[in-house]
Order: C-alpha cells, then structure tokens, then sequence
C-alpha cells in the first residue's frame, strides 16, 4: 500500500533538515563568542599591534582560546594566548555574557573583568579596536570582479531559498484550484514565531544546542504553517465555490490581515530574536585582500530549501498524492469520477502548502534571527512574483522562479542603486506578465487558464 504523499513530503523535509543541520556539528567555535573574546585584547595589550593566530574550543564547558601574536614597536613578537569562558552557548539568550577570562599569566579577578566587560567590550571603542579575524587564509587566488560576483552568489543562497519554499505555495495552491491565497507571507510569520517558540521549549527544558532548538523550531514551524494554511484555506478557498475567483482572493486578504493582527496580539509588537549561530567565516577565495566567504548557516539553510525543493517535485512526480494532484488540476471532473476526493485534496494540498510557508519561515529565523508580526508581507509578495515568473501553477516553475528573484535582487543591489530595487523588480513582472504571462515553464499564452 502506497503511504500518502503529504506524510512522505514531511518525512522528506525532516530527513533532509535533519541531514544539514547534523552538517552544522562540526563547527569549532561560536562566532559571536569569538568576537567578544577577540574585542578584549586590545584592552590586554595595550599599544601593541595584535594580530589573532588560531581560534579553538577550550578545555573547560563553554570556552574557547585564541592564539595571538603581540608586537611592540622596540620589542620582539611575543606569542600568547587567552582563554574565555561563558555564561551559555548555543541558542541561549547570554551566550554572550563574559563570566571568565585567563591569560598565560593567570585568570584576571572579578574586579577587573567587570570593568574590561563594562567599561571597554561594551564601548563603540572596543568594538573599534577588534583585532579581527586570523590571517586570510590559503584559498585560490581570483580576479576581483570575479570575487565580488561570487560573494554575492554566496550572499544570495539563503533568500533563494526562502522565495522558492514560499513561491511553491502559491504554485500549489493556485495549480490545483485556480486561486491566490495572499496570506503565504503571513503564515511566513506564522513559522516563524512557531520556531522561535520550539526552540524556547527546549532552552526552557535545558536544551541550548543549536541543532535540538532548531530541530524543535523546524517541528513546530512545519505544524503551525500546515494547521493554519488548512484551516485558514478551508474558510478563504474551499467553501467560497463561486465561479468568479475574485471572492476568495478578496477573502484571503481578510486572512491575511487576521493572521497579522493576530501575530502582534499574540508575540507582542515586540520581534524576539534569536542569538546568531554558525555565524563563522568560511573563506572559499580571495582576490589580494578581498576574502570571499559563506556561513555555515547560509549553507545549512540553502541545503535545506534545496532538499525540500528535489523532494517536493519527486512526490508530485512519483507518488499517490501528486498523481492525484495533476490529474485533479488536468481535469477535475474526471478525476472525480476516478475517485479522487477533490475536497479532501485541497485540505491536504493547503497543508502542505502552509506547511512550506512555516518552514520559510523557520529558514528567515535561522538565518536572520526573527521575523515582525507584519515582515511577512514583503517575502508574500516577492514569493507570489516568483511564483508567476516561473510559472504559476507548476511546482519546478515556482522554484525556478524564486531562484530568479533572489539572484535578481542580490546582483542589482550589488551593481545598481538599492533603493530603485524592488521599482525593477516590479517592472520586471509587467514585462513577464505582457511577453510571457505563462511565465518561464507554463504556457506562453493565457490558455487554458488565465494567470
């Protein structure tokens, strides 16, 4: 007996959440925790030139070490090093709190930290006189044109994948039953907070790594998107039948603005954010003093949208569900005569649908840290161009239509002017939706539906 599509969808996206975030074990160090430690040095060694060697994990729970060389102007290069301890890690609000700081000479005392903590890290000018990272690393020396290019490539990889999941949505959706739902955005929103509560239960529970809390969050991210793009879909889609598409559209407006006020009730005007973690610099090339580099969380969180993304298109391809699905949306009357519930369908196309919507935004959260009660508007309304460039409707059009527009807005905000961004990106729908309103993989005219 085959299982359903939608329960394999889901086992698809947490196996390959699972898999990238399992990747993101090996990371060495904390990367805000290295900063806060590397800002300290300056204070140590006043007057001198310091240049940092080598970061590591230290021996004790929740500290690291940094190697660095020490210059004066009339004495040797000395080579020392400082050990830092911390109040947390992981995903936990203080992991930032400095509690303990030793030298090759010996701990430093209460006293003095509380006044290198509050009276020099805390300041514009320790944060001015961060030593930096270690030297550029041995990477393949490239032309700097080709250098910026690629460190805008590596920049985009996290809002590509948020467009694709939430431009799937849509193409869900509107390939089965002929509407928009414009509250994709909102249940973006939704995810988000979901996530940022998953991974709350699990600090609460004594939990900071990283992988468990996002686990957590990626869990309840995918459930509330499901619960409330069905319920939400079931009274703004389904049980509006008019022949006219223009009521439900109208009425997925309504959802939208309840989801928004309802988020701002709920979580507060105020965003919670999560600490940043895999933050580190992962050096890919340089071009002299130009290194180009990518975070581990920027790859975690493409990898995941890239995973979902192949096995979303092979369960629309190669399971009960997705058949069911193209030969409702072909013909759905003669789907039914077949068998397939239509109503039914629709509830689990709107789940999972929300479902991608909740797990772009756990990707927002992991990525940036949080999301507004109404920063969700903006990733729609993007997500729903995406969607009609690729071509509405179609499932490999909508993820090739969120790549197109997450590269398109990183390249012009990199080489043209960034306020006149979105001002393109919208003359770029006209010319889509006049020369090719199919857009790239649906029909070149506007039969046998209009878009």
């Amino acid at each position: 007996m085959k299982r359903p599509g939608l329960l394999l969808a889901w086992r698809f996206a947490l196996l390959g959440a699972a898999l990238a975030f399992l990747s993101g074990c090996a990371l060495s160090v904390d990367a805000e925790q290295t900063r806060i430690c590397r800002i300290a040095l300056p204070a140590l060694n006043p007057d001198a030139h310091i240049t940092v060697k080598k970061v590591e994990r230290g021996e004790a729970p929740r500290s690291l070490i940094i190697f660095y060389e020490v210059e004066y102007a009339d004495r040797p290069v000395l080579d020392r090093f400082v050990v830092c301890q911390f109040a947390a890690e992981g995903l936990s609000p203080n992991k930032a709190d400095l509690t303990a700081l030793s030298t090759e000479t010996g701990p430093l005392s209460g006293a003095s930290l509380f006044f290198l903590k509050h009276y020099y890290i805390d300041t514009p000018e320790g944060l001015a006189g961060d030593p930096g990272s270690p030297p550029l690393a041995e990477v393949a020396e490239i032309p700097r044109e080709i250098a910026y290019s690629l460190q805008q490539l590596a920049a985009s990889l996290p809002r590509t994948a948020i467009y694709a999941l939430l431009a799937v949505a849509y193409a869900l959706v509107f390939g089965l039953s002929g509407r928009i739902n414009l509250a994709f955005g909102e249940l973006a929103a939704v995810g988000s907070a979901a996530t940022v509560a998953g991974a709350s239960i699990a600090l609460v529970s004594g939990i900071s790594a990283p992988v468990v809390g996002l686990a957590a969050g990626l869990l309840a991210a995918l459930f509330a998107g499901a619960i409330y793009g069905a319920v939400g879909g079931n009274f703004t889609i389904r049980r509006i039948k008019t022949a006219s598409t223009q009521p439900s559209l109208i009425a997925t407006v309504g959802l939208s603005l309840f989801l928004m006020e309802y988020l701002r009730l709920v979580q507060s005007p105020v965003t919670v954010w999560l600490p940043p973690i895999w933050s580190e610099q992962w050096p890919l090339a340089r071009a002299g003093d130009f290194l180009v580099t990518l975070t581990p969380i920027s790859l975690v969180t493409a990898a995941i949208g890239l995973f979902v993304a192949l096995s979303l298109i092979w369960v629309m391809k190669a399971t009960e569900f997705g058949l069911a699905w193209r030969a409702y949306a072909d013909d759905a009357r003669a789907a039914t005569l077949f068998g397939v519930n239509g109503d039914r369908l629709l509830i689990q196309t709107l789940g999972l649908a929300g479902a991608m919507a909740g797990l772009s935004g756990m990707l927002i959260v992991a990525q940036y840290g949080g999301l507004g009660f109404a920063g969700g508007f903006q990733y729609g309304l993007k997500a729903l161009i995406a969607a009609i460039v690729g071509g509405i409707g179609s499932v490999p059009g909508a993820l090739l239509g969120g790549v197109a527009v997450g590269l398109f807005e990183t390249l012009w905000s990199a080489y043209l002017p960034i306020e006149a961004r979105d001002v393109a990106l919208y003359a770029a729908l006209v010319v889509f939706l006049i020369f090719r309103p199919g857009g790239l993989l649906g029909m070149r005219e506007l039969t046998p539906r209009p878009v």
